[in-house]
């Protein structure tokens, strides 16, 4: 039986992503962010509400300056963005490649009243609508 192509974000989200909470410190960030192969990643609260973005390029020169000076790195806190693009599970995955294009977020969190339940990237996106040309 032929698999039907995903049309909404909800269809290629990842829902067991990688987050941190305010409090993680960045060498943390950075260590989790290698592992799991992402750009950035989402910033929650104690009860998963999405309280900001961090992303590799806002730590990148944190990470070398405390390394260089042998300091204590900062907290997510210190240099996460307040300000996040996120996305609905519900939204058509064309809807959101066309707002990917261009300076965009590589990573999006899904939020669903208010608690993150997934992210979706660029290679997700991408991967989506191939397989949608395809069917």
């Amino acid at each position: 039986m032929p698999t039907k192509a995903p049309t909404i974000v909800r269809d290629i989200m990842s829902r067991d992503c990688y987050r941190v909470t305010a409090n993680t410190s960045v060498t943390t960030l950075a260590e989790g962010l290698a592992l799991h192969r992402l750009p950035g990643v989402p910033v929650v609260d104690k009860s998963d509400r999405l309280i900001g973005f961090i992303s590799e390029q806002d730590v990148m020169g944190k990470v070398l300056e405390s390394a260089y000076l042998n300091d204590e790195p900062p907290l997510v806190k210190d240099l996460m963005r307040n300000e996040v693009l996120s996305v609905s599970p519900n939204k058509s995955i064309t809807d959101l490649a066309q707002e990917m294009l261009g300076n965009k977020p590589k990573v999006y969190p899904v939020v669903e009243q208010e608690r993150l339940v997934g992210i979706v990237t660029r290679r997700d996106v991408l991967t989506a609508i191939v397989r949608m040309r395809h069917k």
